[in-house]
């Protein structure tokens, strides 16, 4: 698939997940390319020009009224679940009868298909729909600018810490994932793969803490921590073994398992992927606005 492509898809997109990172900037990128968007949240929260609907992963009586009319649908998993296809796949089952025909899902580059957590949805999904395709992304930028842990820690700390020592990322702008979100949910020919999204450079944390340094005029740190004291961390506010698989997904970091970068994002957009310090100016400075006029 190339940016050539053209998009002639009419029918509804349901977007799951459209309050959060990747789902509310997917379904107003659709929206902006007059698509019609169903905007599913716990809350069935209002986004202009989306129809609300109510959604949740753990009630199926919700399944139905979210895929009214629906032709396409963006997954995003249910966030800290370590078994997410046991409540995903049986949800896809009924996407597929009532007569969903494109799947894109986001999964992660840590996660192969087949792989722990969303690497069994991400294997199902060929079997279910003709038309499909896999999000891989890197570690989300907005990790380091938003409301993540690593965010916390930089406003409230100074800090940065991880398990995954001088290991590099390609990180990638979450506004990089929802534009390649838009065009797989929407050209005429599927991609029917998964995909691996990075920025342009694959950066260490300490990079990364260096950036925010310049772009805040604030010290930021990288603090190396253990594999136990990560998991631990990391355990007081999601359940012990998922973080115990996310603290082994920075000492895979460590290892030189995400030191790459890919074309995927210039390929199916047109244009480079966002550099991090862009991100960085881009957003801190939104926060540094926002608290000036408080």
């Amino acid at each position: 698939m190339t940016v050539n492509d053209t998009t002639s898809a009419t029918g509804t997109t349901l977007v799951i997940g459209a309050t959060g990172t990747t789902g509310s900037r997917t379904a107003a990128g659709l929206i902006a390319a007059g698509h019609r968007v169903r905007a599913a949240s716990r809350r069935a929260a209002r986004l202009p020009g989306a129809q609300p609907v109510r959604f949740d992963w753990y009630d199926p009586a919700t399944f139905g009224d979210a895929l009214a009319s629906a032709e396409r649908v963006y997954l995003v998993p249910p966030v800290g679940d370590p078994d997410p296809a046991a409540v995903m796949l049986p949800f896809l089952r009924q996407a597929c009868t009532a007569g969903v025909h494109r799947a894109v899902l986001l999964s992660s580059s840590a996660v192969p298909e087949g792989g722990p957590a969303v690497g069994e949805v991400h294997q199902a999904l060929p079997g279910l729909f003709d038309q499909w395709a896999v999000l891989r992304p890197s570690w989300f930028m907005q990790n380091f600018t938003g409301t993540h842990a690593h965010a916390r820690s930089i406003r409230e700390d100074g800090a940065i810490l991880t398990a995954a020592g001088s290991g590099r990322v390609g990180f990638v702008d979450a506004d990089d994932i929802a534009a390649v979100a838009v065009r797989t949910l929407t050209d005429d020919r599927p991609p029917n793969s998964d995909l691996v999204l990075t920025g342009p450079e694959a950066l260490s944390h300490d990079d990364i803490a260096a950036i925010v340094t310049e772009v805040t005029g604030r010290p930021v740190v990288h603090r190396n921590l253990t594999y136990a004291q990560m998991r631990d961390r990391l355990a007081a506010v999601v359940p012990l073994e998922f973080a115990a698989m996310l603290a082994d997904m920075d000492r895979a970091i460590a290892g030189g398992a995400e030191d790459r970068t890919t074309d995927t994002v210039q390929r199916l957009t047109g244009r480079p992927p966002h550099s991090f310090r862009t991100v960085a100016e881009r957003e801190l400075q939104a926060v540094r606005d926002t608290s000036a006029t408080r």
